[in-house]
């Protein structure tokens, strides 16, 4: 396989901002499609992303353009809209695609009322394009400075899936090879959820041991649901799951965790949201999880407690008290 020269990025938001900035670095000529026009205007005019991820300059090979179709022609497309709007997104990008297109998904979620995961989306929506997932612990301001990362990129095509890593490798973004679409998208839609559990806990001052029981219990219900679905443990347990679910659980830095943080100091869902122009993704996943694990018979009382909270059904307190008077029971 000849390797890639050209990726197109659907979402001009932080994230994809800074996969865009990544790829530019490893060599890749970069057209990133934003519907604000201001991103647009701000990233051609002065290498910037003033909106999401000001004060860092981009590479000179990033190009914005805000219509979808000017992402015809790249070699792979990544997906980077919110995980809500991913199908309307892919559907109107559909008839744009040819087929065999690579598109990688970037957003980690849940689709309410369907309760399907980004790939099902994606086979829904562009059923001719060929399906990859990158996911793992990365925060964007790190990814747009260059600093040190490491994600898992998972694809069932193992030729195709070699091709992609070595296109998206940067000298510090460096993604490890899966084949385990669904284990590698329930680690990232899950570990958003848990961020809000993690984020409540320090805004009450429950302790760091309160903290520490939340990732590894957490991680007990990411894996049943990953299983549950069809995916494997060791998916589960590497950079797209664990790892994700450390960071993201272990910094306020985390939009999901920041919420959490607010929600356990007292304030509504509302006043945490206020004011916040990048999306907490698990607010709208937490829902569909919870409807999710019903429909699969799996228990995760943190995640239905998430889902409870958020639902204004019962409030912090009532959610730490229902969790500590579980029925006690063997670790495994």
């Amino acid at each position: 396989m000849t390797d890639f020269t050209s990726v197109g990025v659907i979402g001009g938001g932080a994230w994809g901002t800074a996969l865009a900035q990544s790829c530019a670095r490893g060599g890749l000529a970069v057209t990133i499609q934003a519907r604000e026009p201001e991103v647009v205007e701000s990233i051609n005019a002065r290498h910037e992303n003033e909106a999401f991820l000001p004060g860092v300059k981009l590479d000179p090979k990033v190009r914005a353009v805000a219509e979808l179709d000017d992402l015809a022609g790249a070699d792979f497309i990544l997906a980077v809209p919110p995980a809500q709007h991913m199908r309307s997104v892919l559907t109107a990008f559909a008839p744009m695609v040819r087929g065999g297109t690579p598109i990688v998904l970037c957003s980690k979620g849940v689709e309410r009322g369907t309760l399907k995961l980004m790939t099902e989306v994606l086979a829904e929506a562009v059923p001719q394009a060929r399906p990859a997932v990158l996911s793992g612990p990365s925060f964007a301001a790190d990814v747009v400075r260059g600093l040190p990362t490491a994600v898992t990129l998972a694809c069932p095509d193992t030729a195709l899936g070699e091709q992609l890593v070595r296109a998206v490798a940067a000298p510090t973004f460096r993604p490890y090879l899966a084949d385990d679409l669904i284990g590698a998208e329930v680690g990232g839609a899950i570990k958003n959820v848990l961020a809000i559990a993690c984020g409540i806990s320090e805004g009450r001052g429950l302790g760091k041991s309160a903290h520490a029981g939340l990732i590894t219990r957490g991680f007990a219900e990411m894996t049943r649901i990953g299983v549950a679905l069809g995916g494997r443990a060791e998916t589960v347990a590497g950079l797209c799951g664990l790892g994700d679910l450390v960071l993201t659980c272990s910094s306020p830095q985390s939009r999901n965790m920041s919420v959490g943080l607010a929600l356990g100091q007292g304030l509504t869902l509302y006043q945490a949201l206020e004011g916040k122009r990048s999306v907490a993704e698990g607010v709208d996943s937490a829902p569909a999880v919870r409807q999710l694990v019903e429909q699969l018979g799996v228990e995760a009382p943190i995640c239905e407690a998430v889902a409870a909270i958020l639902a204004g059904e019962i409030d912090v307190d009532q959610a730490i008290d229902g969790l500590l008077n579980r029925p006690l029971k063997a670790e495994r």
